[in-house]
């Protein structure tokens, strides 16, 4: 059934029949996951992957993320080892990506892995995308459905805002419970995570049961979300704040202000998995009420807020 957005369609059996059909026509379309929409296309279709890379604008330097349903799909394409092993037991399906060996014989399409020797792979959680896979034969490379820098999208009327008709389906899927990206971890040597996430480094030590290293500022890009610019609204963000300037959209933890004008809350209970679930939401929000600047209080650097604390930070960047 279609709502008021002529291709955005909820999802019903119709539907999976026609996304399927657009799928294996190399098409790409909007899709939700647990932690943002992506951008879905066959990771085996040279014609989907520069589709995907020609409506985001991705520079072709930083690869995409492929999409399994389970550890068994992934043979096909990756050389996986033990801690790879001890983590998808723990946490697939669910909002961490892994980058892995591609093995020779791999289908994927080169581009897809920015020409590397390695690949960046996820089981989501969410139910749409799961039962797609599912139903299909070949994974799905699916960056988040945004374009390339900008805030990713959280519902289905973000991927419209980005792409308009651009996209003949996305798929409404609600929005996004974890609200941000997923957690990255680089397990091709001595495990290192690329990209903060919900699943944080204290989580995947005690599954491990060793210290991760840290990643170096001239790391090579393997994975989405190394980029110094990423996840920007469109207008200049001040971070760790204190002194409102009197004009700016104020980001903050609690509920002191809550009466104020200008003044957004990620969560009022001091949540920080709240606060990442509602961080692109108040991003989006604060650049259609038009203000100029955001300006953003000290995050925690614990738990999720390190998450949080790299996508701001990178938001900032001019």
């Amino acid at each position: 059934m279609k709502n008021s957005y002529s291709n955005i369609f909820s999802f019903n059996k119709k539907i999976i029949k026609k996304t399927i059909k657009t799928l294996n026509n190399s098409d790409v379309i909007g899709l939700p996951t647990e932690t943002v929409y992506g951008l879905g296309g066959n990771a085996y279709s040279k014609k989907s992957i520069k589709k995907i890379f020609q409506f985001k604008g991705r520079p072709k330097s930083n690869p995409l993320i492929i999409h399994y349903f389970n550890i068994n799909n992934a043979l096909k394409d990756v050389i996986i080892n033990k801690n790879f092993i001890k983590l998808y037991k723990k946490f697939c399906p669910g909002p961490i990506t892994f980058i892995l060996n591609r093995k020779n014989n791999s289908k994927i399409y080169p581009l897809a892995c920015a020409n590397l020797n390695t690949v960046a792979i996820r089981f989501p959680k969410h139910n749409i995308i799961r039962s797609l896979l599912k139903k299909i034969d070949y994974p799905l490379a699916m960056p988040s459905a945004n374009k390339s820098s900008n805030v990713s999208p959280i519902n289905s009327k973000d991927v419209f805002e980005e792409f308009g008709k651009k996209l003949k389906i996305i798929i409404d899927g609600g929005k996004c419970k974890i609200g941000i990206e997923s957690t990255v971890i680089d397990l091709t040597y001595y495990p290192k995570i690329l990209r903060p996430g919900i699943i944080d480094k204290e989580m995947i030590e005690t599954v491990l049961r060793i210290k991760l290293k840290n990643t170096s500022k001239n790391e090579k890009i393997k994975s989405p979300g190394m980029l110094k610019k990423h996840y920007s609204p469109g207008i200049p963000i001040m971070i760790n704040q204190s002194n409102y300037d009197g004009k700016s959209a104020f980001i903050y933890l609690g509920k002191k202000y809550i009466k104020k004008k200008n003044f957004f809350s990620l969560s009022k209970k001091f949540n920080l998995n709240e606060a990442a679930s509602n961080l692109y939401k108040v991003f989006r929000m604060i650049k259609k009420k038009g203000y100029k600047k955001i300006q953003i209080s000290k995050i925690p650097y614990k738990g999720s807020g390190i998450a949080i604390n790299d996508r701001i930070k990178r938001a900032s960047k001019s």
